[in-house]
């Protein structure tokens, strides 16, 4: 299940739109922890390969399927 768009809102909200047509808009700051700060948002991207929401160059990711998973759990 890979990351199909985003769109960062707020902080660490974010529109999430996966392959499969889910939809979310969810906080990501727990996922995120301390690794990935507020001004470093605005590195978010989708590696395409993989289809996992990236920062800061590829140094901290999150993988589709936890992104999915947290997306749903919500």
């Amino acid at each position: 299940m890979k990351l199909k768009k985003f769109t960062l809102n707020t902080d660490y909200i974010f529109d999430l739109d996966f392959e499969d047509g889910t939809y979310a808009t969810v906080d990501l700051s727990p996922l995120m922890g301390l690794k990935v700060s507020k001004q470093e948002l605005q590195s978010a991207n989708i590696d395409k390969d993989w289809g996992c929401l990236e920062f800061n160059g590829g140094l901290v990711d999150i993988e589709p399927k936890t992104l999915y998973h947290f997306s749903i759990s919500k």
